[in-house]
């Protein structure tokens, strides 16, 4: 019998660059675009909150590319689906080098920066936008979220 195995990531943040969409000789899109996830904590002696901040290099083939390239701009909150993926080349000056990315074959755009939310996720599939309401520029600004981080088991 057969040992399985996984690699699986799943992450959710922001764009921290415009993504860079390309293509190879061959015409096959590839984007790639970094990604910033932040985690928050309080220390068990009661000091005060800390923060880390992890970046991402993300990587998307084919139509997903093309879908990444149009749709993503620094600060857009996405979900990223996709698996761990380590490289590895001779550089200019012919030294080893070696980077580890998350190359995604699933992507949710959440919200924009600007505050745009899609009808689509990048697999075509509709979803529900947020209804149209009538707000004041002061209502727009102001977003209340609910810190969840402590009720998360892992």
């Amino acid at each position: 019998m057969a040992v399985r195995s996984l690699n699986k990531v799943m992450l959710i943040g922001n764009l921290t660059r415009d993504p860079n969409l390309r293509y190879t000789p061959k015409g096959t899109a590839v984007c790639s675009f970094g990604l910033a996830t932040n985690r928050s904590w309080s220390p068990a002696d009661g000091g005060d909150k800390q923060e880390r901040v992890e970046f991402h290099n993300i990587v998307s083939w084919a139509k997903l590319a093309e879908i990444c390239g149009q749709l993503l701009h620094k600060g857009d909150k996405v979900y990223l689906e996709g698996r761990l993926q380590t490289r590895e080349w001779k550089g200019d000056d012919d030294q080893s080098r070696r980077t580890t990315e998350i190359v995604i074959d699933n992507m949710m755009l959440l919200r924009s920066a600007g505050g745009y939310s899609p009808s689509q996720d990048a697999g075509g599939n509709d979803v529900p936008a947020e209804p149209a309401e009538d707000k004041t520029p002061a209502q727009d600004q102001v977003e209340e979220t609910e810190d969840v981080s402590d009720d998360i088991p892992f």
